[in-house]
């Protein structure tokens, strides 16, 4: 398996990178949330999932309130290495609608083309 560097992620010009977080027992896509430099270094040495806010402007941990922590067990970087893949042991439900992902409602077949 290729091995990616710190030194080598690419952010956009904000700092950040997307993450795409998976569970990696069912395998389901959970969530999507933006990381900085230091929410990645973060979640490297602490285990748990440290995202970037953008819209409250700082670092938060995924399940600070509400308890529902992603326990990271993989980080995958993309082939740009500009998007990156968390496999995770999820603690409760991923989103904060108590939903298990927030990748829970369909698209509308007339919208799509």
């Amino acid at each position: 398996m290729d091995m990616v560097s710190l030194d080598n992620i690419s952010y956009n010009s904000q700092g950040l990178i997307p993450a795409i977080v998976q569970d990696i027992r069912s395998k389901a896509v959970l969530m999507m949330a933006w990381m900085n430099a230091e929410s990645l270094w973060l979640t490297i040495t602490s285990g748990k999932a440290h995202f970037w806010s953008r819209s409250r402007q700082k670092l938060w941990m995924k399940g600070e309130t509400s308890g529902n922590t992603l326990l990271v067990c993989d980080i995958f970087v993309d082939c740009d290495q500009d998007a990156l893949l968390l496999m995770v042991k999820p603690s409760g439900p991923a989103c904060h609608t108590g939903h298990t992902s927030c990748f829970f409602r369909h698209l509308e077949k007339e919208n799509v083309r």
